[in-house]
């Protein structure tokens, strides 16, 4: 591992200008916040940074505010911190449960919500030194490869699947992001801030050189809202979802009259299905609609050679979650 230098800042605009000066040197900048997922892209020699821009010292980035719309929740609040705040456990559970299940508590204790949505994919050919395209290179070793874990949607020419748990659970929620770079503040929805490997297979979001994500702002929800996020992995701890669930739900007298319905762990980006969505809306969510609605969530998959076990495993796990918005107590 090469020397770096570590360059303290206490704002995102300084931040932002150091980074452009680096670049401008010739030197290579990288930000960090909780810094769990670039140190392992360092340990891995993925990235060499010649300056690491600590944004630890910018100071209310940290906490959640209330703001006209909703919420809005610093980028660089720990995944910890953000599951155990009561505003987000009482109005956006979906949020809190998602951030809950990241990896293990000593990683939520540091890692933050900006770096969980930005973190780079844990695909085994990325992390292991093949020339790979988001690598460098020009080819994708999953689809004749080591597949089991990879995109049932979205995939091509990369198969990567995007594992940011708690990217899922802001799309359903509608929120958007406010990112801080050279040209100042601008915001994306969430649901636009990833992007497909069509678009550019080295990259998984709208991230511009410079660019920093400094908030997230949350809509308040609509009364009669439920919301649940729901994980399967392949072992306890320190893994990503195979396939995870996040559905926001509107509720009229046990009429649906709303829903979001994004899946994680089975594409580049988290996955909203729509055709599932239209399924539950102006009926009661009984157990029947659950099951119709789960298998239109699984129409559109496209399984590589050894992952088509995922197909099922999303169809139960979709089916699951809505079983789980159904009941108010685990909804809530």
């Amino acid at each position: 591992m090469k020397s770096f230098t570590n360059a303290n800042v206490t704002a995102f605009e300084e931040a932002v200008t150091l980074s452009r000066e680096t670049r401008r040197d010739g030197r290579s900048p990288v930000f960090s916040g909780g810094g769990s997922d670039l140190l392992g892209l360092v340990k891995d020699r993925i990235t060499s940074p010649d300056v690491l821009v600590n944004l630890r010292g910018v100071e209310g980035q940290d906490r959640v505010t209330d703001v006209s719309e909703g919420v809005r929740v610093g980028g660089l609040i720990t995944l910890d911190a953000l599951s155990r705040e009561v505003s987000i456990r009482e109005e956006f559970p979906v949020l809190a449960q998602a951030a809950s299940t990241v990896a293990t508590p000593q990683i939520r204790n540091v890692g933050t919500l900006a770096g969980n949505l930005c973190q780079r994919p844990w695909c085994w050919y990325f992390r292991n030194g093949f020339h790979c395209y988001k690598a460098g290179g020009n080819q994708c070793f999953s689809p004749t490869g080591e597949n089991q874990f990879h995109a049932l949607f979205g995939g091509g020419p990369s198969y990567i699947v995007h594992p940011s748990d708690t990217a899922p659970a802001l799309v359903a929620l509608d929120s958007s992001i406010q990112i801080v770079g050279p040209e100042g503040e601008r915001e994306v929805r969430v649901a636009d801030f990833f992007t497909l490997p069509q678009e550019n297979p080295v990259r998984e979001n709208v991230l511009t050189p410079d660019e920093v994500v400094a908030s997230v702002t949350i809509p308040r929800p609509a009364m009669g809202s439920r919301s649940v996020y729901y994980k399967v992995m392949d072992r306890e701890a320190w893994t990503h979802a195979i396939v995870s669930v996040a559905v926001v739900a509107q509720f009229e007298d046990e009429v649906c009259r709303r829903a979001r319905i994004v899946l994680g762990g089975v594409a580049p980006t988290p996955w909203r299905v729509p055709e599932a969505e239209a399924v539950l809306l102006d009926q009661p969510l009984t157990q029947a609609l659950a099951a119709e609605a789960a298998e239109q969530a699984v129409a559109g998959a496209r399984p590589l050679s050894k992952n088509g076990y995922k197909v099922a495993l999303t169809r139960a796990a979709v089916e699951q979650t809505l079983a789980m918005v159904s009941d108010r107590d685990q909804a809530d």
